[in-house]
């Protein structure tokens, strides 16, 4: 076995082993998880249902007052992490599906390698995939069953067949270089923002239009529209529009998750990269001092970085996760930073090591600390009673995360409440169902006047069937008879 290859097995045997070590910092879904692992379970069921119209629970996105682009289409989520979770359940491996990230994230490290091999060499690659093993954000996000950490993957796909094709002239990864920025924005749509920096990068390289000319990039941009023609399809069908679900999600974006402040990114810079977010601004003052911006695998990586976080900060909600396809870039230039060390280097590499481990450690602490709590062992341990309950309707406000445990059928409460409106609505739409209302500190603290009322009603008018109340949790089951 080559010595590379065995870097590369221990690249991702130690990225595997700490991402799966987050995977059990919290022992709760949040709601984003549990919407697309339910996508993928129903997928497995019915492949051409993409919606939640037909399969008990709800996503619960506002519309913005407009009801074509609404529930219970689901387009405005990229569908490619469904689609690739739905084979897990189809095969009874469903156990397998809060490790799948994992295995994404881990895979990653190993093209920060290769990619920075092609672009720079071996010592820059062995440095910036060890830096991308240990950068937080990513690992955080590697341990959740989001989108992020997959759209990063196709973005490295992308830029690496990029290179290898435009570059390094082989014609096959010129037309996967389409292939792959399609599959990217069916990641994550936000794979729009990285579309610019190829034509930016072909204009100041060539200083001219003459890229146009290479029939091989227009190969790529046919595989790129050929690669989508499902998702064509699908917006014909639900949206009478093939860019439907872009225009979907393009509006969902508008309307929730409400504002933050252009330098949200920076406030929490510590937090998502530790002290290789420091290395990163280090290596960008002497590529600036050195002018090595000049360098075309530099000025590709500095565009990439620059269009993608200035779009990130234009967007009016912000989430540090939306800013994952740039960690390859801070892992790629921290690399080529410390390749440049003269002394020291072993040295200083063995502490950026050690102080990442350590961030990590207090990261995982904090997580695993605010994450096991009485409130959600309650709220776990009632979805755990409903989900052994037969022919069940749930009445709850968690719709997407108690059909993600309980794989049943469930139901908003009333909004304004009042139960006889409850009463009213499972006698006139659910006769023949064991009805079930789940009341949990989990999202209905007893801090609030609205919620006491909810309790109360539900105390006198419903039998009781299950209560956890451990210290500071709640949970309460009542069943409609």
């Amino acid at each position: 076995m080559k010595r590379e290859t065995k870097i590369l097995i221990a690249l991702f045997i130690l990225a595997f082993i700490i991402k799966s070590i987050f995977v059990f910092a919290t022992p709760l879904k949040i709601w984003d998880e549990t919407v697309y692992a339910n996508l993928g379970y129903d997928l497995s069921n019915n492949i051409l249902d993409y919606s939640v119209q037909n399969n008990g629970w709800s996503d619960f996105i506002p519309s913005g007052n407009d009801n074509f682009y609404a529930w219970p289409k689901m387009g405005f989520r990229a569908p490619l992490l469904p689609y690739l979770l739905s084979p897990l359940y189809l095969f009874n491996l469903g156990f397998l599906v809060n490790f799948f990230m994992v295995l994404v994230g881990s895979l990653s490290v190993c093209l920060v390698y290769l990619l920075g091999k092609k672009m720079f060499n071996k010592k820059t690659a062995l440095y910036s995939a060890i830096l991308f093993t240990l950068i937080p954000l990513h690992i955080n996000y590697s341990a959740k069953i989001l989108t992020g950490v997959l759209f990063t993957f196709f973005v490295l796909l992308t830029f690496f067949s990029f290179w290898k094709g435009y570059e390094k002239k082989i014609k096959k990864y010129k037309v996967l270089f389409g292939v792959f920025l399609a599959l990217a924005l069916l990641s994550r749509y936000t794979a729009l923002w990285i579309m610019p920096i190829f034509p930016l990068y072909f204009l100041i390289r060539d200083k001219s239009l003459k890229f146009l000319k290479d029939k091989y990039l227009w190969y790529a941009i046919l595989a790129f529209f050929l690669t989508l023609i499902p998702w064509f399809i699908y917006g014909l069908f639900e949206y009478n529009n093939p860019i439907g679900a872009f225009i979907h999600g393009a509006k969902a974006s508008a309307y929730w998750g409400g504002l933050q402040a252009w330098h949200f990114f920076f406030g929490y810079w510590w937090q998502m990269f530790s002290i290789i977010g420091i290395i990163f601004i280090a290596g960008l003052i002497s590529i600036l001092y050195k002018k090595d911006f000049l360098k075309k695998e530099i000025y590709l990586l500095l565009i990439w970085f620059t269009i993608f976080l200035g779009m990130a900060i234009y967007m009016p909600h912000k989430e540090d996760r939306f800013i994952l396809a740039i960690v390859p870039v801070i892992a790629l230039i921290s690399g080529y930073f410390i390749d440049k060390i003269k002394k020291y280097k072993t040295l200083i590499l063995i502490g950026i090591i050690f102080i990442s481990l350590f961030s990590l450690s207090s990261q995982f602490y904090t997580s695993y600390t605010n994450s096991y709590t009485d409130t959600n062992e309650c709220f776990l341990e009632g979805n755990k009673f409903l989900a052994e309950q037969e022919n069940a309707l749930i009445i709850t406000d968690e719709s997407s995360i108690v059909y993600y445990y309980t794989k049943q059928k469930t139901l908003f409460y009333p909004n304004p409440w009042n139960y006889m409106s409850l009463r009213n609505l499972i006698e006139n739409n659910y006769e023949g169902m064991n009805c079930f209302i789940f009341f949990t500190d989990f999202d209905m603290p007893l801090n609030k006047e609205k919620h006491i009322k909810i309790k109360k009603d539900l105390d006198n008018n419903f039998e009781k069937v299950f209560e956890c109340n451990k210290n500071s949790g709640l949970s309460v089951i009542y069943k409609y008879a």
